[in-house]
């Protein structure tokens, strides 16, 4: 077993390694640093509870994209995307009948002036034309409109054969919205799609692709004017293009606005003492309760996370100037990693919301770990987002006691050169493997005999 990019694991498993993380986490750090403050009347809720809220979304928010949880602001992305797919559709079709419309004229305008005379067919009679426009073919009509039969799920491609995995779980606010409340949500086994904000993401790219180069970047001012037009048509969930033409300062200036004004930090202020505290811890016992914090991470703090800290990394490997194969110099844009780490440390680690009282006072003491503590997330944030074999190997050992229905198809999706049971019957049809409806037990003797042999570690107790 090798290690695994974290989103690659499904929901079930992700899910799995939060309590994991959130059990070891509470042996490492002293205590206190994971607890959380009372409620009002509902008193203290668990990490869980509180992590999973920032998921939510909040449908009474106006704004897309500032001001607005990291949830929402996804799900307005996804709305306004349909939205341009679905306006898109409609136009082809427009331009379809204009085409088929201006055919049959053409056809009818010939047919005229050939007077009552028409070309006979073999059998003595005239071909028959239409006497009205005739539209596409049916049958792409229900591709074009997203219809799809049961029996052609098995013929899909493998592209579409993923595309409906993904529908499956990949947004986990768009599940029934009639489920009775109360019941315990049923998490997927497949991954959780890639949740980064259309803004973080454009901005990021803008600058990977214009502002490598540029010196003082995320320091020297920006238009003040310029940025603010730019947050209005985000917030109005426009379609923004972030070409040559925009200023590198004024999109810099934007990311960071975005993440200082996040109702609820890239990194919950329930954390913020925990991540803190890893400042004062050395070496790898340092970097492996960094990256069981970033566990617990909801998945779109996390994905949202690692796609910035990929761009840091990329911006702190230019601070240095260099040179071209033809001798010139390439100027560094001298924004090294501690840098960094001191400009977007305090919109990423926060420990109050943005306008309360002291939301900008930071001591010397804390500014110094939440500096140490970015530039290690920025220096090794290829491992920490990585989960190791044994990490997995726990994961694998826990969901074989709590949901051993499952536990062959996420073993089958690791293991994937293990043969398959052979058939007794040639033409007896084998029993699904568990799929998201989890009819599928170990207790049926699906699992292989090699199989097995393979991850004897499920055996083991998990510790918790």
């Amino acid at each position: 077993m090798q290690p695994v990019a974290l989103q690659s694991l499904s929901e079930l498993e992700r899910a799995s390694l939060q309590e994991l993380a959130l059990f070891q986490l509470q042996e490492r750090l002293p205590v206190g640093h994971l607890s959380l403050d009372r409620d009002g009347s509902k008193g203290i809720k668990s990490i869980r509870q509180k992590l999973e809220s920032f998921s939510k979304e909040r449908k009474d928010c106006s704004p897309h994209t500032f001001g607005v949880p990291l949830a929402q602001v996804i799900a307005n992305d996804r709305a306004c995307r349909q939205l341009q797919e679905a306006v898109g559709r409609s136009r082809r079709l427009c331009l379809e009948v204009e085409a088929t419309v201006t055919r049959f004229r053409a056809q009818r305008h010939r047919r005229l002036a050939m007077g009552t005379s028409c070309i006979r067919a073999p059998d003595g009679g005239c071909p028959e034309e239409p006497l009205s426009p005739t539209l596409v073919d049916k049958s792409s009509w229900s591709q074009r409109r997203g219809a799809m039969s049961v029996d052609s799920i098995t013929d899909l491609s493998d592209n579409a054969s993923e595309l409906l995995e993904a529908l499956q779980l990949s947004h986990p606010h768009e599940l029934d919205p009639c489920r009775s409340r109360g019941k315990k949500k049923q998490l997927s086994l497949n991954p959780i799609t890639w949740q980064v904000p259309r803004i973080v993401d454009r901005c990021c790219t803008h600058l990977e692709t214009h502002g490598l180069q540029t010196v003082g970047i995320f320091r020297v001012g920006s238009s003040k004017k310029r940025v603010q037009q730019l947050r209005e048509e985000f917030d109005q969930g426009l379609d923004v293009f972030l070409d040559e033409n925009q200023s590198v300062h004024d999109v810099a200036a934007l990311l960071k606005e975005f993440l200082r004004d996040m109702p609820d930090s890239l990194i919950p202020r329930e954390l913020y003492g925990a991540f803190l505290s890893t400042a004062t811890l050395e070496g790898q016992a340092q970097l492996d309760t960094l990256q069981l914090l970033l566990f617990l991470l909801p998945p779109c703090h996390s994905d949202t996370l690692l796609r910035l800290l990929r761009f840091l990394a990329e911006v702190a490997r230019h601070a240095e100037s260099s040179w071209d194969p033809q001798g010139r110099q390439i100027p560094g844009n001298k924004m090294t990693v501690s840098n960094l780490a001191t400009v977007f440390g305090p919109n990423i680690l926060q420990k109050e919301k943005p306008g309360e009282k002291d939301a900008g006072a930071l001591n010397f003491e804390d500014s110094a770990a939440i500096i140490l503590v970015l530039q290690r997330l920025i220096e090794h944030h290829h491992s920490l987002f990585m989960v190791s074999p044994e990490m997995q190997c726990d994961v694998l050992r826990r969901l074989f006691q709590t949901d051993p229905d499952v536990i062959e198809y996420l073993l089958r999706r690791k293991f994937p050169d293990v043969p398959s049971p052979e058939r007794e019957d040639p033409g007896e049809e084998l029993a699904p493997c568990a799929l998201p409806g989890r009819t599928h037990s170990l207790e049926r003797g699906s699992v292989c005999s090699e199989l097995y042999s393979s991850v004897s570690f499920l055996n083991l107790h998990v510790g918790i």
